[in-house]
């Protein structure tokens, strides 16, 4: 098949979406399609485009087999929701004038849209309609939704009112898919028919992310002596409540035996170093290699993972399948029933989003209770490997693709 994919995150960006959409790539090329990928030049999560990208016009290369195009995108340094709605547009502008060139070059078989960024659809929908293409849409998170919840845009109103008229019409395709059954019955509220809805999960990387039986290198490099880490790492923005992290570190500042270590990027971290001044129980660190993942992940005693309660079914974090690979228990965040709290179930321990004392409680329980870290661990380890295998996953995924075409 010739498949050209429209998504405005890729590699080398180390979290989000990008190494999803970058994965999911080299995988079909090395099934034997040919791909091209139109996106952003790489800036998350730092919001700010990579040094290596800067300056010029459209990028073209050639990756790991995979024919990617960056387009020049406005990209905010303080992205509240009207600098969110024109960096989308931003995107979106400069991937139709892209999109029309790929289709000019060679005429595709499918053309998949990535979203967020939905309003990028539109260039997806054209570039399809005029060659006659099959049209998928992968769906991350319901980002009209997420934008109500976490506050980036009023939940009535002229704009609110266009946006989900828009997202409507965008989610119309030959597919949709998404990321959890959570999130595929949203599909179905929204109207999609069920023939057309495919879950098509992230993946965790079983192969390079495994359990560490030893003390993670990171240890000396970042010099805790401390036996006990609750780790977070990932993006730090409005989704993640990360508020939380700092608040059960307040909580927990008598505990001499644990620190708390929050590793990531993103517009909120400053306002988290602010009021975390005071507490030498914990520390932040910058986004690591890729290739150390697995020495991050397993310095880990307890991951923790929190998100706001309304964003709870709307986005399923990607960072949560490297998690449970690492072979340590979780502590999340979420609404019981929600899509997270079914895939934590069974590998950590689930607290009501925003209720510090809960969450605080949590860690202390899979701190003090040995038998159950491990179990809950050992747990979290096998349900990645049965449920989050990338070649499981993404075989799944390119039969239907070749059935779609076919």
């Amino acid at each position: 098949m010739n498949i050209l994919i429209l998504g405005i995150n890729y590699a080398p960006e180390m979290v989000g979406i990008g190494p999803y959409t970058a994965g999911m790539a080299q995988f079909l090329v090395s099934a034997g399609h040919d791909v091209t990928v139109v996106c952003a030049k790489p800036y998350y999560p730092h919001w700010k485009v990579d040094s290596a990208y800067a300056g010029g016009g459209v990028r073209v290369t050639v990756e790991h087999g995979v024919r990617i195009v960056r387009v020049p995108t406005y990209i905010p340094s303080k992205p509240d929701g009207k600098r969110r709605v024109l960096h989308h547009m931003s995107f979106a502008a400069g991937a139709q004038l892209a999109m029309k060139g790929e289709i000019r070059r060679s005429t595709p078989d499918i053309v998949i849209g990535i979203a967020p960024s939905l309003i990028s659809m539109v260039a997806a929908r054209n570039a399809a309609r005029e060659t006659g293409a099959k049209l998928w849409l992968h769906i991350q998170d319901f980002e009209v939704e997420a934008a109500f919840a976490t506050g980036l845009l009023q939940n009535s109103g002229v704009l609110a009112n266009a946006a989900r008229r828009f997202e409507s019409w965008a989610i119309e395709a030959d597919k949709v898919s998404t990321i959890s059954p959570q999130m595929c019955a949203k599909l179905v509220e929204k109207g999609v028919a069920a023939d057309r809805i495919v879950e098509f999960r992230n993946w965790a990387n079983i192969d390079e992310v495994v359990p560490l039986e030893g003390p993670s290198t990171y240890r000396a490099d970042w010099g805790i002596d401390r036996p006990y880490v609750a780790l977070y790492s990932g993006n730090i923005a409005n989704k993640q409540g990360i508020d939380i992290v700092v608040e059960a570190a307040h909580l927990l500042q008598n505990r001499k035996d644990l620190t708390f270590v929050v590793c990531g990027n993103g517009p909120n971290r400053a306002g988290l170093l602010k009021q975390s001044t005071g507490l030498d129980n914990i520390h932040f660190h910058d986004l690591q290699p890729r290739e150390r993942l697995s020495e991050l992940l397993g310095m880990a005693s307890v991951h923790l993972l929190p998100q706001i309660a309304g964003a709870a079914d709307l986005v399923l974090p990607s960072k949560l399948t490297n998690m449970l690979a690492s072979g340590r228990p979780v502590v999340a965040t979420a609404m019981p029933g929600s899509g997270l709290a079914d895939e934590v179930e069974g590998c950590g321990i689930v607290t009501p989003p925003g209720d510090a004392a809960s969450f605080a409680d949590a860690i202390t329980q899979l701190l003090d209770d040995p038998a159950l870290n491990k179990r809950t661990g050992s747990s979290a380890r096998a349900r990645a490997i049965k449920h989050w295998s990338r070649t499981n996953i993404l075989s799944d995924f390119e039969q239907i693709l070749s059935a779609l075409c076919s």
